[in-house]
């Protein structure tokens, strides 16, 4: 009775996940390509930017944006010192004389939600009809704004994500996130490419104010530390279920770095998956969850094969299924950001893919985990 309720199961999700994979490959394929319009812009862009001990590389973030091919009268930066011990308040300052605005948060008391804190403050103050969030580690290339901004004037999207991708390798390790990384960029925007908004990244995010204070800004979503990406996102959908766009170009590609180390690595995680029981959309939330078993039940049937080897037949089954269906999500996804190379290290990172999952859903969302030196939920 035992291995026909696993086999049901095993089959079951692993169709489940198959169709699900496929018709998100569908929704990055539905996906117009952006190219940046031959007229002028005419929106007021206010780029903000919380940033927290970044001295060693908030210099190079500032002098991307500021190289922008972007109207200077059309653009402001706010920029967020999130309580830095180190030169970070000191590098915004060096660059006033060019327009760059600091702000320096000074609670006293503890917050949960730091950074939802630092955009809020700068969102008050600020001049632009559009905002733009990055993050202090990321490159950009001179077309960043002048694509996100074209794109929203054709379409008057309330809100705009864009693609964000990591670069500058130096390990097989950071390379594999590289890859990883894509997928998840992939999935959120393929979802936005079905009509059915469930993940961005504010590396790389473009809003409405008055979208922002018309939905009160993080109201509602400000008892966790993270989440002013997704659970904006969540709630804007849920206000203008057809506002959300997705910038596929590649020039409006925000750059960063692969976490060097796996505590690193898993404490971001960790971060991300904090988030995920807090979606309103309870079909975002199953979806998770199936997910979550089906690879817990690739786990199951390889343990319980050295009992019945009929097990492993199931694990194998799943497993190839897995493999071949996030290649093919995969092939124009890594043919888009021009890293077809990394495709390599698809097969092991399926493998990889099924412990880390399994763990992550689990550690993700049963406590603290450290972000910039504190602990928080």
């Amino acid at each position: 009775m035992a291995l026909t309720v696993i086999s049901f199961l095993s089959i079951l999700l692993t169709i489940c996940y198959v169709s699900v994979v496929l018709y998100f490959r569908r929704g990055w394929i539905n996906l117009p390509w952006i190219s940046k319009s031959a007229s002028i812009p005419k929106t007021y862009v206010s780029v903000l930017i919380a940033a927290r001990n970044e001295e060693d590389k908030l210099d190079k973030t500032i002098r991307d944006i500021l190289a922008q091919n972007y109207p200077g009268k059309l653009l402001e930066l706010i920029i967020v010192d999130d309580h830095s011990t180190d030169r970070t308040a000191e590098i915004i300052s060096s660059y006033a004389a060019k327009g760059v605005i600091l702000i320096k948060l000074n609670e006293h008391e503890p917050l949960n939600s730091y950074k939802k804190k630092a955009i809020s403050e700068a969102i008050a103050i600020s001049k632009g009809e559009l905002i733009v969030t990055t993050d202090a580690d990321c490159r950009m290339g001179p077309e960043w704004l002048a694509n996100i901004v074209s794109y929203y004037e054709e379409n008057n999207f309330k809100l705009i994500s864009s693609p964000v991708a990591y670069f500058e390798e130096n390990s097989a390790f950071e390379e594999m996130q590289t890859l990883e990384f894509l997928y998840l960029i992939g999935l959120g925007a393929s979802t936005i490419g079905n009509k059915m908004p469930s993940t961005c990244n504010g590396a790389n995010l473009a809003y409405r104010k008055d979208v922002f204070f018309e939905l009160k800004g993080f109201k509602g979503i400000d008892d966790l530390a993270s989440g002013d990406d997704e659970l904006f996102l969540h709630k804007v959908a849920s206000r203008y279920p057809d506002g959300i766009g997705f910038c596929k170009s590649r020039e409006a590609t925000v750059y960063t770095h692969a976490k060097p180390t796996l505590a690193e690595f898993i404490q971001q995680r960790k971060r991300w998956a904090s988030k995920s029981t807090k979606y309103k959309n309870k079909s975002i939330v199953v979806l998770g969850v199936s997910i979550w078993f089906f690879n817990l039940l690739i786990l199951i049937n390889a343990i319980l094969g050295f009992f019945d080897p009929q097990y492993w037949d199931l694990a194998l089954i799943s497993l190839v299924c897995k493999l071949l269906t996030e290649l093919a999500f995969l092939i124009p996804m890594a043919r888009f950001a021009n890293r077809r190379e990394l495709l390599w290290y698809q097969p092991l990172l399926t493998v990889l893919h099924i412990f880390y999952f399994v763990y992550i859903g689990i550690a993700g969302n049963s406590g603290k985990y450290n972000w910039k030196g504190r602990m928080v939920r």
